[in-house]
């Protein structure tokens, strides 16, 4: 897990940090604790193939929490897709049994189609507002 702060690349600083919630189908209580380090593994291997990485993950038996460090360069669509994808096709191959007590069918999905996605960090809102309202680098002087 990579620690928060900025971060650099060629043309750009960024610091980028997004809270995730995914739930059950049907708000079923599936996850097991035994689950939840296949899923931090699952989801650091999908975000570190998008330069990307998971800095908390948690979970209750019908939803799981992902605290991230995105890097810009991803759509953050695609990338929740990618994340739900894998870790349901792995989660129910390796938790089958356990997985076909809530859910039937091979193709049955682990995840709702809805997803909370919430950028967290840095300042309050109204602090940054504040900062950009007075960023006039002296122009309201030369009016």
């Amino acid at each position: 897990m990579k620690q928060i702060g900025l971060r650099k690349i060629s043309h750009a600083v960024f610091s980028i940090h997004l809270q995730i919630v995914f739930v059950t189908k049907y708000r079923r209580k599936v996850l097991t604790k035994k689950m939840l380090d296949d899923l931090k593994e699952i989801f650091s291997r999908v975000l570190q193939k998008n330069k990307s990485f998971l800095l908390e993950c948690n979970l209750e038996p019908d939803h799981v929490h992902l605290l991230i460090d995105l890097h810009p360069d991803n759509n953050i669509s695609n990338l929740v897709a990618a994340l739900k994808s894998a870790s349901s096709r792995i989660l129910r191959n390796k938790y089958s049994e356990h997985i076909a007590q809530f859910y039937w069918g091979k193709q049955a999905k682990l995840w709702h189609d809805s997803k909370c996605i919430i950028s967290c960090g840095g300042a309050p809102l109204e602090v940054v507002k504040e900062y950009i309202k007075n960023q006039s680098g002296g122009l309201e002087a030369k009016k």
